[in-house]
């Protein structure tokens, strides 16, 4: 009687590179948003920095 040998199957080791892929891709994707994000929050705040002090000066001159 012969003896079958399984063949192992590909099949997990390809869904794991696959994941690995996805995970990595969804990691550059929340870094990019990030640093999208940290610039928008940049500019509010110089634009709020400048109209304070803008502010500030139109009152000091009106004293």
């Amino acid at each position: 009687m012969k003896k079958r040998i399984d063949i192992l199957n590909e099949g997990s080791g390809q869904s794991s590179a696959e994941l690995m892929l996805l995970v990595g891709t969804i990691i550059v994707i929340v870094l990019l948003v990030g640093v999208y994000v940290t610039n928008i929050l940049h500019s509010i705040d110089a634009g709020l920095k400048n109209l304070v002090i803008d502010g500030r000066e139109f009152l000091l001159n009106k004293l």
